[in-house]
């Protein structure tokens, strides 16, 4: 029993989640336990695990990135590579949004409101000029173009992948395939690699603390009005995640519910708990390529870029999220509304920061193109956290499931071309 707990990272994870739960039923409700000397020390396992992965995480993004895409050999492979990665997200992301349309449309309508709840001092809203076309491309190349050292300074992640990949691409057209740069490349993966491999180990002391200042805080607690809402959004979730992903990576990897889940609950887990697909990139590189068996080529390249533009939880949501309250609102939504709604919630979703409530600033666009007051969204950061939990985990599950079967796709590439090869003229 002790060797299986202390090689199984999930169990571990469950087991500090449920002390966490437990030692706050002997807390009573009045205490204000966030002024005591033995919560700080507890939330010490929180800082330090969730600053040590902020140190370490733009490293991670380059350095596999770079590794993923010049151990690749080719700049033909690489379009392809690139290619599916940008069609399987897209398609998912597609799924997604879909399904939360469609699902929120058959639904009966939610009763308009009366009174609107106050935004709070602590929201800014964006101005109705940011959700044009124009505007967006210009956020989103403004968050791209930037210095990278000053990318890594601050965590932007879109920053970050684009000058990787394109120092990469730079790398695999100007060098021969066995130039010293790509072994000094390897050698600094592998050891951040390593890094990473002790940091993680320090995982169940972090969700332990979150859990516990969680549950302390009262934030499992919903208001009775949102709870419906709150249970469509975790079913069409759930759907998602246990069902129309998993189908897909049976029908293209042939690979078993059982094991695909035994593979990937440790990120899932870990997402779960931070809410942030950001900081679960390293363990789930880990786990793609010891449990389900992914080249490192493949999982360097297509989970860093999951972890910026895929977010089919986050986009499910932004859509479910936008009828709920233009029906509260009373506002009428028209075919070109719901197509408006479609659009901005699969643009948005792209390089939503990979952290807590990250979507907000996208979930704001959504609403500015369906006409939607944006005071509506101080209703949604009522329940807003606690759902971004199981959404992060499913985009988690999601970038795993690409780069399983986009690993496949590319080996049978391969196999292919050293089958014809081989043929003889």
């Amino acid at each position: 029993m002790w060797n299986k707990l202390r090689h199984s990272l999930p169990l571990q994870l469950l087991l500090a989640a449920l002390l966490a739960w437990f030692i706050t039923l002997f807390i009573s409700p009045t205490t204000d336990v966030t002024q005591a000397a033995w919560y700080q020390v507890i939330m010490l396992g929180k800082i330090t695990y969730i600053g040590l992965l902020k140190m370490v995480v733009g490293l991670v993004v380059m350095l596999s990135l770079l590794q993923g895409i010049t151990s690749i050999g080719s700049i033909t492979r690489l379009k392809q590579v690139g290619r599916n990665t940008l069609l399987f997200y897209s398609f998912t992301t597609l799924l997604a949004i879909s399904l939360g349309l469609g699902a929120s449309l058959l639904m009966p309508a939610w009763q308009p409101l009366t009174e609107f709840a106050p935004v709070g001092d602590n929201v800014q809203l964006i101005s109705e000029e940011a959700a044009g076309g124009a505007a967006i491309a210009s956020k989103l190349l403004n968050m791209a173009l930037v210095n990278p050292v000053a990318a890594l300074t601050n965590g932007n992640l879109l920053a970050i992948v684009m000058f990787s990949f394109m120092l990469g691409l730079a790398l695999l057209s100007s060098l021969p395939e066995k130039h010293p740069v790509f072994d000094v490349l390897s050698g600094l993966n592998k050891s951040i690699n390593t890094l990473v491999g002790w940091i993680i180990r320090l995982a169940p002391l972090a969700v332990f603390a979150i859990v516990f200042d969680f549950t302390v805080r009262g934030g499992e607690s919903l208001f009775q009005q949102l709870a419906l809402f709150a249970l469509l959004v975790f079913v069409l979730t759930l759907i998602h995640g246990a069902i129309v992903l998993p189908t897909i990576a049976k029908i293209a990897t042939g690979i078993k519910y059982t094991t695909l889940f035994k593979a990937i609950s440790a990120p899932m887990a870990m997402a779960f708990a931070t809410s942030s697909s950001s900081a679960t990139l390293p363990l789930a590189m880990q786990s793609a390529q010891e449990k389900l068996g992914v080249s490192q080529s493949t999982s360097s390249m297509v989970l860093p870029l999951g972890a910026v533009m895929n977010m089919d939880g986050t986009a499910l949501f932004e859509g479910v999220a936008a009828i709920f309250l233009a029906q509260l609102f009373g506002v009428d939504l028209t075919t070109s509304g719901l197509v408006m709604i479609f659009i901005m919630a699969m643009v948005s979703s792209v390089g939503a920061p990979g952290m807590p409530s990250g979507s907000m600033s996208g979930m704001q666009l959504v609403l500015l193109a369906a006409g939607i007051p944006l005071e509506a969204i101080a209703i949604l950061l009522i329940i807003e956290r606690p759902l971004d939990t199981f959404r992060t985990a499913v985009n988690v599950e999601g970038d795993m499931i690409a780069a399983l079967v986009i690993d496949k796709w590319q080996k049978e590439s391969a196999n292919k071309e050293v089958f014809t090869q081989n043929i003889p003229a």
